[in-house]
């Protein structure tokens, strides 16, 4: 099953069970989806619906940090609970090891020896752990790694 039928699927769902938030996000996450395909003239695939997931969480939690700042808790719960329907969709995320490794082997293959080779490295990663990993803790790893 694709990520547009799960999400139809999950849409009616959310519909008989009066899950508001779920319902919610869930048009949110097509209306992105319907966005993308009207502007680049293409289907979706999993691959890009999973790139606009990512980049909807990321958005989530940049509001909800504000939101939080801010004493508005309220709102923040809110932008939290959304993210937790996303994550539903996105594919399991690496673990901080797991980076590390894969840092560690892309260092290896471009031969970086330090902060000057960063954007080669990141370059590798990017490409590699797309929606597979956070890339702000790809980065800081990756600093970390060049810098010791």
């Amino acid at each position: 099953m694709t990520l547009k039928e799960q999400l139809t699927e999950d849409m009616k769902t959310a519909m008989r069970n009066k899950d508001g938030i779920t319902l919610s996000t869930v048009r949110l996450i097509n209306a992105a989806i319907k966005q993308y395909e009207v502007d680049e003239r293409s289907e979706a695939d999993d691959a890009k619906i999973t790139t606009i997931l990512t980049k909807m969480v990321k958005q989530r939690k940049d509001s909800a940090k504000i939101y939080t700042d801010a004493g508005r808790n309220d709102l923040a719960d809110k932008e939290n609970a959304e993210i937790d329907v996303l994550n539903r969709y996105l594919p399991q995320m690496m673990s901080a090891d797991e980076i590390r490794a894969a840092v560690d082997a892309a260092i290896a293959q471009t031969g970086a020896s330090g902060m000057a080779d960063m954007g080669k490295v990141m370059g590798i990663l990017k490409t590699d752990l797309a929606g597979k990993a956070d890339m702000g803790e790809v980065n800081k790893i990756l600093k970390a790694a060049l810098t010791a």
